[in-house]
């Protein structure tokens, strides 16, 4: 009588490593009509198997993503266990991200001998990073990112030798950064922003033997870190971003670090660097993003910057910078992002820098510049732009340049005294009254600039107090860089934020629209103003937003966003009845979805 083999998921794992051995291929064929699955013909090592039961135990699968991870081992080679991939039956990669698990990472981890891949990023796993995960030998990719891991960073994960892409960022690990992480030569990208690391960054990053590094991605942004930026990073010559913002780190910045030529993202805002702005990073050809924003630098800018032609993003906000501007930025064609704001620059704004067509983000505020703002400058940036420079004029109504004329014949009246000892002649006389007219109007219009000035000042001192006294009660207030203005005719209040050209509310209401969009949460309309600009304005539904004061707070938050990637929110109108419209800048060339899907 033939055997008959029935079998389910309940079946050992030595039993099917048995069944493999001694089933004839007519019994597998058995094996797919009575079971209703493919026999896979791959069985998994016992080492590995048993790893994987761990791994399994020690997650909670909340959303049932590891059902297919069955007792038997059948199917974990074939692509039936989600996640799974292995060659010659061990596993090369676990790759489960965003599946939602918890529970931490078991150290049977280091069992997996062939294991290439572990990414486990965009889940909610906690615990330590197991040191055993160091104990693969074959690992070359290790991505943690986005969970809740404590604990410090394993130095045995260095001990993986091909180990070249290391993601351990937004987490809330500990202590410092090992030391054998920055001599391991194989490492490419290491990502260790957003945790709670502390200590220096090591000044250990130098070659081993005739190993050359290839680190080209160090990003350690958002920490505790301390110290000074360490030269040894200067023997990276492969490095391509460097990223420490918003750490505690001190000291000068290196002239070496002029030598890195693959540099193409620097940034270290948001830190206590003093010193001056080093002259070699104008040997950084390849930079497109420099960012030193809120440090301590002083002294001035180099004159030489002008050879970073490929450098789009320049921002040296809030520091200790002085001297003049210098007109050779007006020679770098790709920028066009420039921030000098909260600096000590004097003289005038240089008139080369109305030449950059580039340009979308421009800010010298609250310096001690002087003279006329050029006039391109003026008419493509708002008043938030130049505020805080008591000598510029020629930027706003409010803030217009003396007229020549003006300044000519006002000493007409100093000259008079010339002329005392003979008779005056009638031409004579009318001269006197009209430059004495003149001299007195120009008194009165100095006299009444001042009381402006400090009706200003005095409402600026109010606007400070009560924006005080209204944050701590959790009120919306325009944010800093705007421009609030009454609705017009049609009521209501209209806020600019930057942008390339202003409008009033009126012209805003009135002008010609066109549908471009539904959704659920409004409708959007292609707008063009009576001046022949076009713009992108969203209606809100009244029924899915909030009160006046949460949009209004909302909307601030969203003026202050610039990105190259993400379009610039560049007004917001809330009506006499509760209209709510949002203002964009309209792109003609159409949005990504009609790119992606071919609409």
């Amino acid at each position: 009588m033939e055997n008959t083999y029935l079998f389910n998921e309940s079946n050992s794992y030595l039993f099917q490593s048995l069944l493999k051995q001694y089933i004839s291929d007519s019994e597998k064929a058995k094996w797919k009509l009575v079971s209703g699955q493919h026999w896979d013909g791959v069985i998994l090592t016992q080492a590995d198997y048993q790893a994987l039961r761990a791994i399994k135990h020690e997650l909670i699968d909340f959303k049932g993503f590891l059902r297919s991870w069955n007792d038997s081992g059948y199917g974990a080679c074939s692509g039936r266990w989600s996640g799974i991939k292995c060659v010659k039956g061990q596993i090369v990669a676990i790759q489960l991200p965003w599946r939602g698990l918890g529970g931490r990472i078991s150290e049977k981890i280091g069992q997996l001998q062939a294991l290439r891949k572990l990414i486990l990023h965009d889940n909610v796993l906690g615990g330590s990073i197991p040191p055993s995960v160091g104990n693969c030998p074959a690992l070359q990719t290790l991505d943690l990112s986005n969970n809740s891991l404590t604990g410090i960073i394993p130095p045995s994960l260095a001990t993986s030798t091909r180990l070249y892409r290391l993601n351990l960022s937004y987490n809330s690990l500990l202590g410092s950064i090992p030391v054998r992480l920055t001599r391991s030569p194989s490492l490419t990208i290491l990502a260790l922003q957003h945790n709670n690391l502390s200590g220096s960054i090591p000044d250990t990053w130098v070659g081993t033997g005739y190993n050359s590094y290839q680190l080209q991605l160090l990003t350690l942004d958002q920490n505790f870190l301390t110290g000074t930026i360490p030269i040894s990073l200067t023997k990276l010559s492969l490095l391509e971003q460097i990223s420490v913002s918003h750490n505690q780190i001190t000291g000068t910045i290196p002239d070496e670090l002029g030598k890195l030529s693959k540099l193409q993202m620097l940034d270290m805002s948001s830190n206590a660097i003093n010193g001056s702005f080093p002259s070699s990073f104008s040997n950084l050809s390849s930079l497109v993003s420099l960012n030193l924003e809120g440090n301590r630098l002083d002294n001035q800018i180099p004159e030489a910057l002008d050879n970073l032609q490929n450098l789009t993003v320049l921002n040296l906000k809030n520091n200790r910078l002085s001297g003049q501007i210098p007109a050779t930025i007006g020679n770098m064609s790709g920028i066009n992002r420039l921030d000098f704001s909260g600096n000590n620059f004097t003289g005038e704004i240089p008139d080369s820098l109305a030449s950059l067509t580039n340009l979308s983000h421009f800010n010298v505020s609250y310096n001690n510049l002087s003279g006329a703002v050029p006039s391109l400058l003026a008419k493509k940036f708002n008043s938030s732009s130049f505020v805080g420079n008591l000598q510029l004029c020629g930027y706003s109504t409010s803030t217009l340049c003396p007229s020549p004329a003006a300044l000519n014949l006002s000493p007409a009246p100093a000259e008079a005294p010339k002329h005392h000892h003979r008779k005056l002649s009638t031409k004579d006389i009318i001269l006197i009254a009209v430059g004495g007219l003149l001299a007195i109007l120009l008194i009165l219009c100095c006299i009444l600039l001042c009381c402006l000035l400090k009706k200003k000042a005095t409402l600026n001192q109010k606007s400070g107090k009560m924006g005080a006294a209204i944050g701590k009660t959790e009120k919306a207030v325009p944010v800093a860089g705007t421009e609030v203005e009454p609705g017009g005719e049609m009521g209501g209040k209209l806020v600019h934020f930057d942008g390339p050209f202003l409008f009033t509310a009126d012209d805003l209401l009135c002008a010609t629209a066109k549908i471009m969009g539904k959704s659920t949460y409004g409708t959007a309309y292609k707008a063009t103003l009576e001046d022949g600009n076009q713009v992108a304005v969203k209606r809100l539904r009244e029924q899915t937003t909030k009160g006046q004061r949460e949009f209004e707070t909302e909307a601030a938050a969203l003026g202050e966003i610039r990105h190259p990637n993400l379009l610039a929110l560049r007004a917001y109108y809330l009506g006499p009845k509760g209209e709510m419209l949002l203002v964009f800048d309209y792109m003609p060339k159409g949005s990504l979805a009609s790119f992606l899907h071919g609409k």
